[in-house]
């Protein structure tokens, strides 16, 4: 592509947040501490996780960059941003998983095999730019549709980055047309996030954001749209990414008996408070972040401080001032809730918290139920252990 540079090596790696752990170097994977998520609805850039599959590329000259659209289309196009900037620009509140969350905690019941993730590999942010809708009716696909003419029913994101699983290939991924054509959907190519430009950790110049579906399928550094068939035949698509049962292992397992996996399950975690933690007796305030897949909302968030016993319902809440109320106009459905409740907590315990989605999905309790060997979708009872000492302090 004219304007892009895609380097070798990790020589011109952007300037990161000094606070952020980093789960792998080469290719970059970090993530925040988990007390940095409940500080605020919306995450800051430097606090949002970093997901990367290969070096970082460099686009050099926004002026010759552009986005080529073309397969099972009339009329194929080169797209250049002022193309793009001229759409409608629409603001989504959105939030992103990284499929991988909490992989660390699953890989204590059994290995698995993965960049290992805490809590953080997840962020809420406001994301700028055209839909999808737009962008593909300008090649001639009105909205709403499900099939081109020409047999095309999904669409395909390439992006600029070249990763090892694709044999030095671009990363890739796809959804459906009828998600892609739909404007409710909000699926955008943006070129903003939490009102600046997107940074190169984050895409820029141009990124897809695929809202309450795993991020894995919100590709970075967008190169080129595809019409096409049958779903996206790339690795992460097809050999990545989906979800087997605890008794799949690497000798017998096949990929193609599973779909690639698209919304995210009821998630819920709590921030204030680490894996294990030493207190003094009293009223403990618990806060953290609860999010499900498409766009459905958090109807409850249960908290117990004895383990599991007995559940106190938390307070949840987005932006200040503004009540949340499930799945309500009000409400931004594509992005986190937040939660707080406090207990009195006088002897150590271990504290529990899970969350009910509007579809009344709930979280499994135990890890092991929902093991699988790449480490995904870890949804099961968020637990943390509390010491409580009673010194003079």
């Amino acid at each position: 592509m004219p304007g892009v540079r895609g380097p070798s090596d990790y020589s011109r790696e952007p300037p990161r947040h000094p606070s952020l752990q980093i789960n792998a170097k080469e290719p970059f994977n970090a993530e925040p501490p988990r007390s940095a998520l409940v500080s605020s609805y919306v995450t800051p850039v430097d606090f949002f996780y970093k997901r990367n599959h290969g070096p970082i590329p460099v686009v050099d000259d926004i002026h010759s960059y552009s986005v080529y659209i073309s397969g099972l289309i009339e009329n194929p196009k080169h797209l250049f941003m002022k193309d793009i900037r001229a759409l409608p620009k629409y603001n989504v509140t959105a939030t992103l998983q990284c499929a991988g969350n909490r992989r660390t905690a699953m890989s204590k019941t059994r290995t698995v095999k993965g960049v290992g993730w805490d809590v953080s590999a997840i962020g809420n942010a406001v994301w700028g730019g055209a839909k999808l809708a737009d962008v593909l009716e300008l090649v001639g696909i009105p909205k709403l549709t499900g099939a081109t003419k020409s047999g095309g029913k999904h669409v395909e994101f390439v992006s600029v980055d070249k990763c090892k699983e694709e044999n030095g290939g671009p990363y890739k991924a796809s959804i459906p047309l009828i998600q892609a054509t739909n404007p409710e959907a909000d699926v955008l190519l943006a070129y903003e996030m939490n009102g600046e430009t997107l940074n190169r950790d984050h895409g820029y110049p141009l990124r897809v954001i695929v809202p309450g579906v795993i991020g894995a399928r919100s590709v970075k550094w967008l190169d080129s749209i595809n019409v096409i068939t049958e779903e996206c035949q790339g690795f992460f698509m097809q050999k990545d990414y989906k979800m087997f049962p605890p008794s799949v292992n690497w000798d017998n397992i096949n990929w193609s008996t599973r779909r690639p996996q698209m919304d995210f399950p009821v998630q819920c975690v709590i921030c204030s408070l680490e894996d294990v933690n030493a207190i003094k007796p009293g009223k403990v305030k618990i806060t953290g972040y609860a999010a499900s897949g498409g766009g459905r909302g958090i109807e409850r968030v249960d908290v117990s401080v004895d383990g599991g016993k007995t559940w106190i319902e938390a307070s949840r809440y987005q932006r200040t001032g503004i009540p949340y109320i499930s799945e309500h106009t009000s409400s931004e459905k594509w992005a986190w809730v937040l939660f707080e409740a406090t207990a009195d907590v006088q002897q150590s315990t271990e504290i529990v918290a899970k969350a009910v989605d509007s579809a009344a999905n709930v979280q499994p309790e135990k890890v092991e139920d929902i093991w699988n060997l790449r480490g995904i979708l870890n949804t099961s009872w968020h637990r943390v252990q509390v010491r409580v000492g009673h010194s003079n302090l």
